[in-house]
């Protein structure tokens, strides 16, 4: 499958701040939300061994991977660099994040 990555730094939330229970490893699939929208990207973290699990409270370097379809449909010009997103699972925010690269 092709996909269209984008960059970013993330912020994964404490439980204490209402986040995960546990941390989250590569591939993980939280929602991507911006504009009022929840959409699927896996995301993988270069700076980290394959199961490695990234610590709640980082704040860490993320590649976001959307299948090349939804970007050309939903995301080609509507996301930039420099915007900020949220990470969610359902309605909870996970994550706050800020995109460094499309």
């Amino acid at each position: 499958m092709k996909y269209h990555e984008i960059e970013a730094e993330v912020y994964y939330l404490t439980t204490e701040e209402g986040g995960r229970k546990n941390g989250v490893l590569n591939g993980y699939r939280g929602q991507f939300h911006y504009d009022g929208g929840d959409h699927d990207g896996g995301q993988f973290f270069p700076d980290f061994l394959e199961n490695e699990m990234i610590e709640l409270g980082s704040i860490v370097s993320v590649l976001i991977r959307f299948p090349q379809r939804q970007w050309d449909e939903i995301h080609s010009g509507r996301i930039k660099i420099g915007m900020s997103f949220f990470v969610r699972e359902g309605a909870k925010v996970v994550g706050r994040g800020r995109v460094k690269r499309v």
